[in-house]
């Protein structure tokens, strides 16, 4: 049975140790608890009490979204598919960013299904039309949510092209802070990434088009868990927003069919740790450099650095750089990209 996307609605995936929050407004994770070292549960999300700031132009910086068509930015909002020119919307001058001025993020997702039990799950489901945001084709688009163990989400976005090739690349955009959405900054939060290359960018944090070596460089997070501050500093900018080249070859074992292990954080006070494993090419490492003084959930204020996303992706403007893995999907390919959120507490 499918419920008709006419408002915003909040629903709840639950069972026992872990529950997460979710809206059909860009199908957005708004909450979710888990238990640190003593079992105790806290929200590891930034986000609002109510859907309403979710909805306002401006006031949420992509919080829990998914974001599309394209994630990420896209060159003066131009690409060229098949012999004719697209233009998009410049929300981000001078490019393209997370889709356009409405883009997935904006919508409100139909509820195609909703199971409980011990692996509760939710499918939402959106049909955006050709010319929309101003990208070609009419795309049917899934995501299903689903808490696949005790303290395990399971993500799996799916989307199919009707009559024309097209651009898809999906991203989640949780802001995770694993002492809990209101406890500072994430700067003492470590990390280790899968990904021993990434994209440089120009000062409008466009990729180049180059893949360097993280090697020598504040961007190493290869070798073990590396404080997200240690290096901060030496980056040029506010702080990472960089996407990593993620290993293509197995990482350790296969412990989900297809998918490699992307990264691995974790928090020192509260012993929480999420490992996130894709299927996707790369991943925008990001410290929430452009948050200041947001008013978020229970009172809380979020400032520059108070979290850290992991929006596995495909690389940024792939569309316009030949050497960059392809986002293009034609009718009968369907996009698939799936991420697993694995919380532990030690």
């Amino acid at each position: 049975m499918t419920t008709p996307a006419s408002q915003p609605e909040l629903f709840e995936l639950s069972n026992g140790s872990m529950k997460v929050k979710i809206t059909n407004l860009g199908c957005t994770i708004t909450s979710l608890e888990v238990p640190d070292k003593n079992g105790s549960l806290a929200d590891v999300v930034l986000g609002f009490d109510s859907i309403e700031p979710y909805q306002q132009k401006g006031l949420a910086p992509y919080f829990g979204c998914i974001v599309g068509r394209v994630a990420n930015r896209i060159k003066d909002g131009k690409f060229s598919l098949e012999g004719v020119e697209y233009t998009l919307p410049l929300n981000r001058p001078p490019n393209s960013l997370h889709g356009g001025n409405k883009g997935f993020d904006k919508m409100v997702w139909e509820v195609a299904q909703q199971t409980q039990g011990q692996t509760p799950s939710i499918t939402f489901k959106y049909h955006s039309r050709d010319g929309e945001e101003g990208y070609p084709g009419d795309l049917a688009v899934t995501a299903t949510y689903s808490l696949i163990s005790n303290t395990t989400l399971k993500l799996e976005m799916e989307a199919v092209p009707d009559k024309k090739a097209t651009p898809v690349s999906l991203a989640q955009h949780t802001y995770w802070n694993l002492a809990g959405h209101s406890h500072g900054t994430i700067l003492d939060h470590s990390i280790q990434i899968w990904g021993s290359h990434v994209t440089p960018v120009d000062q409008n944090t466009l990729p180049t088009g180059e893949i360097l070596s993280v090697k020598g460089t504040p961007f190493d997070f290869t070798a073990e868990m590396k404080r997200i501050g240690a290096s901060i500093h030496e980056v040029e900018g506010p702080g990472y927003d960089h996407n990593y080249v993620l290993q293509q070859d197995g990482n350790g074992d296969q412990k989900y069919s297809g998918l490699r292990l992307a990264a691995k954080l974790r928090d020192p006070s509260s012993g929480r740790a999420m490992a996130l494993w894709t299927n996707a090419p790369g991943m925008q490492f990001y410290t929430a450099n452009n948050v200041n003084g947001i008013a978020g959930k229970g009172g809380a204020n979020y400032g520059k650095h108070s979290a850290v996303c992991l929006e596995t992706q495909g690389f940024p403007n792939a569309v316009n750089q030949p050497n960059f893995p392809s986002v293009i999907v034609q009718p009968g390919q369907k996009y698939q990209h799936t991420m697993v959120f694995e919380f532990s507490a030690e």
